[in-house]
C-alpha cells in the first residue's frame, strides 16, 4: 500500500553521482563559511553579501548601512566567486551542458519567489542553513526546517499536477 502511494522521486537514487562531490561540496562551503567568520565575525549569508553589493548602485538606506559600506568590496568578491566558482566547474566536469528545458519566465519568477522568501525569513538558506544552525540558533533551526517542509511540499505537488519545464 505505501509503494502505491510513495512518489518515484522519493525512490530514486538518493546520491546519484555518488558520496564524494556532495561532502567536498559541504566541506568546503563549511571551511568557508568558519574563515569568514573567524576573520571577521561576520555571517556568511549570500543575501546579506547582496544587499552589500547593491549599496554601490543604490541609495537606499537598508542597503548603505555602515557595515555594508566598510566590507563591501570583500563581500562583492565573496560573491564574484560563487557565481565564478559555479560557471568554472560546470566548465571543467560537466562542459556543454549550459542549457535548460525552463523557460525564462518561470526561472523569473522563481528567483523573485527565492528573493521574497529570503526577505520574508530573514536571511538565506547559506546564513540560516549554514552558518545558524550550526551555531544552534533556534531562529535558525525553524528557518530551516520550514525551507525544507515547503521545498518537498513544492517538489510533490509540481510532480503530481505533472508540470515539466
Amino acid at each position: 500500500m505505501i509503494d502505491a502511494l510513495t512518489p518515484p522521486l522519493v525512490l530514486g537514487e538518493l546520491f546519484p553521482r555518488g558520496v564524494t562531490p556532495y561532502l567536498l561540496g559541504g566541506l568546503l562551503v563549511g571551511l568557508g563559511a568558519a574563515i569568514i567568520y573567524l576573520a571577521t565575525g561576520i555571517i556568511a549569508g549570500a543575501s546579506t553579501f547582496l544587499e552589500s553589493t547593491l549599496s554601490y548602485v543604490s541609495d537606499v538606506p537598508r542597503f548603505n548601512r555602515f557595515e555594508y559600506i566598510t566590507s563591501r568590496s570583500w563581500r562583492v568578491v565573496f560573491t564574484a566567486g560563487i557565481v565564478s566558482g559555479a560557471v568554472v566547474y560546470g566548465l571543467v566536469f560537466h562542459p556543454g551542458i549550459w542549457t535548460t528545458d525552463v523557460q525564462w519566465w518561470r526561472l523569473l519568477g522563481g528567483g523573485f519567489l527565492v528573493g521574497v522568501g529570503t526577505r520574508l525569513g530573514k536571511g538565506c538558506t547559506s546564513g540560516h542553513g549554514v552558518c545558524g544552525v550550526g551555531s544552534m540558533s533556534n531562529t535558525s533551526l525553524v528557518s530551516v526546517m520550514t525551507f525544507i517542509t515547503v521545498a518537498i511540499g513544492t517538489a510533490q505537488l509540481v510532480q503530481a499536477l505533472g508540470v515539466s519545464p
